[in-house]
This record gives C-alpha cells, structure tokens and sequence, in this order.
C-alpha cells in the first residue's frame, strides 16, 4: 500500500468513526432498520476502531515526513 493510500484510508476512517461515535448516525440508521438492539455494543467497536484509525493516520504522517526528509 503507498503512503498517500495509507493516508487516505486513515484520514477517511478516522472521519466516519468519529462521526459514527460523537453524533447518533448509527443510532438512527441501526433504529430505522430494526436493530437498536445493538447500539449498546457500539463503544466496544467503533472508539477501538477509531483509535486504531488515527493511529494508520499518524503513521502515514510519519512515514511521509521520514521520506520527504531523505
């Protein structure tokens, strides 16, 4: 995967974690479609998932800086 990919993929998954953890979209989405059910498990997936997503994001910053400065 090249650098720039790297930073899109983190970039773009970081965004809709967090929109998906600090506003009720997947609240709504998950009660419209008939699994509210599931919305008390939702911390437990998407706050690691964002994590894990900023994380592919501060890479791909570092691993740009550190090519750009060779």
């Amino acid at each position: 995967m090249t650098n720039s990919r790297l930073l899109q993929v983190g970039i773009i998954g970081s965004v809709v974690a967090a929109l998906c953890c600090f506003t009720p979209v997947l609240v709504v989405l998950l009660g419209a479609i008939g699994l509210s059910a599931l919305v008390g498990v939702l911390d437990y997936v998407l706050l690691p998932a964002l994590a894990i997503f900023v994380a592919i994001t501060v890479y791909a910053l570092w691993k740009r800086e550190t090519v750009q400065s060779n």
